[in-house]
């Protein structure tokens, strides 16, 4: 007798079990449909409110900075050269690809010298940057830190962007009107819009 009722509580539970995974089942079947016409009309609503903005033209810096023409001279440092390196950009034609005109290459004595102490794991970034197109900036100081030296070439004359990856040398650079700052993103470059004033960024 206890047999069979064991044998019976055994088969009423697996009965029981099977009944809640089918009532579970159909109510995950009946939902699946709605469920998936909610999200289709989230994703619509969201690719409707996105507005892909139209590329600025690199005109739009005279507007803020009068001696910002083209050929525009850009200043490159350590990281920006070897950033492009790692996304396999190319300085000149991701240059004139972000800024829709041509761009002369600057780069510093000390950011030479930066990568020429680095040894040989900046070779490739050395030659780019000892390329004949790119043009040589002389530095008349000693022992200046290469950031230290930028941020005073272009406090002293607004004709230069900068391109940097470099965080602290963009909020350096941030605080002085008029100067654009290049950077590498999504593999390609990109510029950031010129403040009107100085700011705290």
């Amino acid at each position: 007798m206890d047999s069979f009722h064991t044998l019976y509580s055994h088969s009423f539970s697996a009965f029981t079990l099977n009944l809640i995974y089918l009532w579970k089942y159909s109510i995950i079947n009946a939902l699946t449909p709605i469920l998936r016409t909610i999200k289709n009309t989230i994703v619509k609503k969201k690719e409707e409110t996105l507005v892909e903005a139209a590329p600025v033209h690199s005109g739009m810096f005279f507007n803020y900075n009068e001696n910002l023409v083209p050929p525009y001279q850009v200043i490159v440092d350590t990281n920006f050269v070897n950033s492009s390196i790692q996304n396999k950009l190319d300085l000149h034609k991701g240059m004139l690809d972000c800024l829709i005109a041509k761009c002369i290459i600057c780069v510093t004595d000390c950011v030479v010298g930066e990568l020429e102490k680095l040894g040989h794991r900046y070779r490739m970034a050395l030659q780019l940057v000892k390329d004949p197109r790119v043009k040589r900036l002389t530095c008349t100081h000693t022992g200046t830190y290469a950031d230290d030296c930028i941020v005073e070439r272009i406090t002293m004359h607004k004709c230069y962007i900068v391109a940097t990856n470099d965080k602290d040398l963009k909020r350096r650079i941030r605080k002085i009107p008029g100067v654009p700052i290049m950077y590498v993103a999504n593999h390609k470059y990109a510029i950031e819009r010129i403040p009107f004033s100085i700011t705290s960024k």
